[in-house]
């Protein structure tokens, strides 16, 4: 009977100790940088690694793709640092990666070609999966749970991190691999036709209503006009969230009603409550909720 006792306490702690891991700020971190991808005739890829110093076995893992147009932006620029230095100390690796910035010097706007702009969100999703790929080959290394690897990003890194997991023909990463999670802040796909119940993952949607660059709801990329290169259509997060709701999955849609583009990554400093409860209760537990918050 007191073996009996002293596991369930024991199983109490752990579990006790587990929420306050993720629900709490407390641990101090490391960083390193590594190569994650050697490109042929260019410069290598390479990403940050986070990770939480009191950490004990594996830890979920998150993706950071940086904003800037495909053309700007860095892993180490002050939002992506800021994003993951707040997120490994709630016991979260977190790795913040670099990619081609393909756009650099051709502009992202409705002078560019459409193909071009649909080739720059295929491929930095090629990127990305690299990196994961690179992560789960050293899973060990960086002890991290592979059932648990959740993508974020921010502007350009939320077109291509919801494009990767909605919309991408992956040839890189195992075709049995699934996600565990996404947080989407200001992104949109070119079609939600391919979310289905089968590849639908907790998505957690950051979003100004008057976002007049990437649209909120279903508009042009950068409101171009059908005569111009570069018109895309776009679905904006309204949209995602009313599949998910229509398929019953999991999404987070968080609506801001006066809010433009510059919400793209006013989510880091401004909705980590947000962030966190989404990790917690629907990546890491599972849970089916359908959650709709205007701010």
């Amino acid at each position: 009977m007191k073996m009996l006792l002293s596991l369930i306490l024991l199983l109490v702690f752990f579990d006790g100790f587990s929420q306050e891991r993720y629900l709490e700020k407390f641990s101090k971190y490391k960083e390193k940088t590594y190569t994650y991808h050697q490109l042929k005739d260019e410069e290598s890829l390479k990403l940050n690694f986070y990770k939480p110093k009191k950490a004990k076995g594996k830890t979920p893992l998150l993706v950071y793709v940086h904003g800037g147009g495909f053309s700007g932006g860095s892993r180490n620029d002050k939002k992506s640092r800021d994003f993951a230095e707040e997120m490994v100390q709630y016991g979260y690796s977190v790795a913040s990666i670099s990619y081609r910035l393909t756009m650099k010097g051709k502009g992202f706007g409705c002078a560019t070609n459409s193909s071009l702009k649909i080739a720059a969100f295929n491929e930095v999703s090629k990127d990305i999966s690299y990196a994961v790929k690179y992560l789960i080959a050293h899973k060990n290394k960086f002890k991290i749970d592979i059932d648990n690897i959740i993508l974020v990003g921010s502007s350009a890194g939320a077109e291509a991190i919801l494009n990767l997991a909605y919309v991408y023909d992956n040839k890189i990463l195992n075709k049995n691999f699934k996600f565990a999670g996404i947080i989407a802040m200001a992104g949109a796909i070119t079609s939600i036709d391919n979310i289905t119940s089968d590849n639908a993952i907790p998505t957690q949607l950051f979003h100004g209503v008057k976002d007049n660059l990437v649209p909120y709801y279903i508009a042009s990329h950068h409101y171009c006009k059908l005569a111009s290169p570069g018109y895309l259509n776009l679905f904006g997060s309204r949209a995602i969230a009313n599949k998910l709701k229509a398929i019953n999955k999991p999404y987070y849609l968080y609506s801001i009603k006066e809010g433009s583009h510059n919400w793209n990554s006013k989510p880091i400093y401004e909705c980590t409550k947000e962030i966190i409860d989404f990790l917690y209760y629907d990546v890491l537990k599972r849970n089916n909720r359908q959650i709709e918050t205007t701010f």
